[in-house]
């Protein structure tokens, strides 16, 4: 039996977890997933049609994630020893019906306003780390779109099913991005 595996399941076998985003929406996000034995590389991808600078004020506005972001219980900025960016962000879940927190001390290096890169100091997980990019485009529909990219490496605990982690981040960061679009845009 592998960690996937382990998902709940219905009578007639169908997974137990929170509906999907619609497909419609869904479509919208790109995503993919690398396995490295038990770290998980995921990247994910959408384009908001907006230049980059309203994507980076929500982006940095650390506190108010949680007021959009809906696995976000908490998000507050701490004072960083080397006068830098360190955020703690507290999620929440429901993994196999067990009510789940992990907590992440993030140092981030903002790179104004094309990449925002985070590694944990401090956390619920072995390794959390990678990055957000901004890469603006025209299209001639559409005007000034940007790209959002969310690479994050992430190594759970050993006694995390990582199959089961990597699942959830899939569905979590398709959330995540349509939420931050429907931020940036209002829609």
């Amino acid at each position: 039996m592998n960690e996937e595996d382990l998902l709940p399941t219905s009578l007639d076998g169908s997974e137990l977890l929170e509906p999907e985003p619609t497909v419609e929406a869904a479509d919208a996000v790109e995503i993919t997933t690398e396995a490295r034995e038990r770290e998980r590389c995921l990247t994910a991808r959408i384009a908001i049609a907006r230049p980059l600078e309203p994507i980076w004020q929500v982006l940095t506005n650390y506190e108010a994630l949680p007021e959009f972001i809906p696995s976000l219980e908490a998000s507050r900025r701490l004072a960083h020893p080397h006068g830098g960016v360190r955020v703690e962000q507290i999620g929440f879940q429901q993994l196999l019906r067990v009510n789940f927190r992990a907590r992440v001390v993030l140092d981030l290096d903002e790179i104004y306003p094309e990449q925002i890169h985070f590694r944990m100091v401090e956390g619920d997980f072995r390794r959390f780390e990678g990055y957000w990019s901004l890469a603006p485009t025209t299209d001639p529909t559409a005007g000034e779109v940007t790209t959002l990219t969310y690479n994050l490496t992430v190594l759970p605990p050993r006694t995390m099913p990582v199959g089961l982690i990597a699942q959830r981040l899939r569905r979590d960061l398709t959330v995540n991005l349509l939420a931050i679009r429907q931020r940036v845009t209002g829609t």
